[in-house]
């Protein structure tokens, strides 16, 4: 294996799977990238077993070859060769020589044979096509809902993607939630029905969906499909495929359902710095504040035998009866940071009831968070 390939062509792929060979498997090839050269391009592949990555590149091949070589050494050298320009050649016993007359490098790969196999995409996988953008605001207002390193369950560690319609009208869904709070994502702009799951729950693990969000442009369409238990997004010349999760994710139709009885509207900006101020005395140990409604003023409070008090009110149009419950602010600056209209509407039932959080006219995303016992 002999080539020759510029170093702005292949940067940005080798920074962009650091997040799936840095991830721990049973296999310590995983921490390798395969790299195989032929057809005037480079194939780069990394997986941990349970995100597969394949991308191909344009580069000057002098001979064909395929090796395994170490992912994070080959991302700083390539990252800090003073060159655009970058031979890489395969001499004898795995090793690989890199760089050009002033800067070398001799790194010792492993044999390809060894690298886990990536599940292919079949030419019959139905794809649709959606805006790359609306992929990724879907995926990280979703995914903004962690799983901790403990947690076992699957709709936990997942992500749920379905197909639905509303009025005739196709609508992608992403579904996420820890027990504590909910999050939806709608997505309108796709022409074509997506049958590949449709009256079936696909759960996509959140760990992988962090790594896709970085193939994402802002500009652009990307494809997505459903297939052997793999969740596929591909571009033109980059494919990720995600092991799909074994589980079922809870109903959630009921908790969406919710009345416009006690709406209150809040600007979002002021109302972010509000909590953002009110949150400065929380803790580990005392995650929530109490907010109060009554007569067109909201007020937040918190307080913590550790550090101390504080308190903030803001101006709003509620009439109803005085409604005081608490929160885990953080919950709420997650949601605020995903919401690009100036007007906020809060929807609070009662302090037993959680509250749902959308941009004004517009329920394309949902955030459900449930209140909290002092």
């Amino acid at each position: 294996m002999k080539f020759k390939i510029r170093k702005h062509d292949i940067l940005n792929v080798l920074s962009r799977v650091q997040g799936i060979t840095s991830r721990k498997s049973n296999l310590a090839i995983t921490e390798n990238i395969l790299i195989q050269s032929r057809d005037n391009k480079i194939y780069i592949a990394a997986t941990d077993l349970e995100t597969g990555f394949e991308g191909n590149y344009v580069s000057d091949i002098e001979s064909d070859g395929i090796i395994t070589i170490n992912s994070k050494r080959i991302y700083e050298i390539v990252k800090n060769f003073p060159n655009d320009e970058i031979n890489i050649e395969e001499l004898n016993n795995k090793m690989l020589k890199i760089g050009n007359e002033s800067v070398l490098y001799h790194i010792l790969g492993l044999n390809a044979d060894d690298f886990p196999e990536i599940p292919k995409v079949d030419e019959d996988v139905t794809f649709i096509s959606l805006n790359s953008n609306g992929l990724k605001q879907m995926i990280e207002k979703t995914i903004m809902i962690h799983a901790s390193s403990e947690e076992k369950r699957a709709h936990i560690l997942g992500v749920k993607l379905e197909y639905i319609e509303e009025d005739n009208k196709p609508i992608l869904r992403m579904i996420s939630t820890d027990g504590k709070r909910l999050s939806k994502a709608d997505c309108f702009e796709i022409s074509e029905k997506f049958n590949n799951f449709e009256n079936s729950t696909v759960l996509i693990p959140k760990k992988g969906l962090q790594e896709v969000i970085k193939f994402l442009e802002s500009e652009g369409n990307v494809k997505i499909g459903v297939k052997n238990n793999n969740f596929i997004v591909k571009k033109e010349n980059e494919t990720i495929i995600i092991n799909l999760l074994e589980g079922n994710f809870p109903e959630y139709g009921d908790i969406l359902s919710v009345g416009d009885d006690k709406i209150v509207e809040v600007e979002k900006n002021s109302f972010r710095m509000m909590l953002k101020r009110m949150s400065i005395l929380t803790s580990e140990d005392y995650k929530g504040v109490i907010f109060r409604f009554e007569d067109n003023k909201l007020t937040i409070r918190a307080a913590n035998p550790d550090l101390g008090e504080s308190k903030e009110d803001m101006n709003i149009q509620f009439k109803s009866t005085p409604i005081e419950v608490a929160f885990n602010p953080q919950f709420f600056i997650d949601t605020l940071n995903f919401i690009d209209k100036e007007k906020v509407i809060l929807r609070i039932i009662d302090d037993e009831h959680p509250c749902f959080i959308h941009g004004e006219n517009d329920k394309s995303f949902i955030s459900v968070i449930m209140p909290m016992k002092i």
